[in-house]
């Protein structure tokens, strides 16, 4: 059976030089949490097994500095690294890529623009794109009946709606339909944020985690909302994701990884000791 993947999430802005580590609830209201190559360098000895950097700056400027967060802690973390935001076009992959990452997460460039990851997968491989699914539960059936039901916790029928420029616009897209394409795309693995679970410390959602878990066979990371390992822990029973990433608790040191690890690890989950 394969480990089960702990990935610390380090959304990254670039309004100071060398760039800071911040965390907020559904993408606002943001805190600093602290530097990204030294908390890199803490996530890579506790034994994380991935990271992902995501630049919420995204600006062209932005990037240039970005490429210089990379590259430092490419230098200092001995993981695989995913980087994303802001990356829409093959140039800026090539870039990314080169300055040391092994993965580069495509969103909204993705959405505008689907061949974007056939291209990506062509060009760099399917293991190095990631598509970030960002979305949010639609209650509205009545208006909506091309998209894919799903019963909430509540009983409540909804759908997940794929939202765009960190959560902020909606698209119409149906969530399960856009992973489902996606895959066939040539993505090599789906980044999942519910928003309606971002920064609430209210643990995964489930509804969506899991539909994707099992309508697809490409890895489903579980992203938005974990506030303790119980959550972590449903994310991979009831969820049934491949990867469970996490941000505040660990920024903020409410858990650290080993702790995750043994928590899971004590209740047969599969992972990387």
């Amino acid at each position: 059976m394969l480990t089960k993947r702990i990935i610390p999430c380090l959304d990254v802005t670039l309004d100071r030089a060398g760039g800071s580590v911040v965390k907020g609830v559904e993408f606002v209201d943001l805190k600093e949490a602290g530097d990204p190559v030294e908390m890199a360098k803490r996530y890579n000895e506790e034994g994380a097994d991935e990271l992902v950097f995501l630049d919420i700056t995204a600006s062209f400027h932005g990037r240039e500095n970005m490429i210089d967060v990379i590259e430092r802690t490419a230098d200092e973390v001995f993981i695989p690294l995913t980087v994303g935001g802001g990356i829409n076009s093959l140039e800026a992959i090539k870039q990314t890529l080169r300055a040391g990452a092994d993965k580069v997460s495509v969103n909204t460039a993705a959405v505008k623009n689907p061949d974007f990851i056939r291209e990506g997968a062509e060009r760099f491989g399917a293991q190095c794109i990631v598509t970030a699914i960002d979305c949010r539960r639609n209650t509205n059936i009545k208006d909506n009946p091309d998209k894919t039901i799903l019963e909430l916790e509540d009983g409540t029928p909804a759908w997940y709606e794929v939202v765009i420029y960190g959560g902020r616009e909606g698209t119409g897209i149906d969530a399960v339909q856009w992973a489902k394409k996606v895959e066939k795309l040539g993505s090599g693995e789906i980044l999942l944020t519910s928003m309606d679970r971002d920064g609430t410390y209210a643990g995964y959602d489930i509804p969506i985690t899991k539909k994707l878990s099992e309508e697809l066979d490409v890895p489903i990371i579980a992203s938005g909302g974990v506030g303790s390992p119980e959550h972590i822990y449903e994310g991979f029973s009831a969820g049934k994701a491949d990867a469970a990433l996490a941000a505040s608790i660990f920024h903020f040191r409410e858990y650290s990884i080993p702790e995750v690890k043994e928590y899971l690890k004590d209740r047969g989950i599969p992972v990387r000791i």
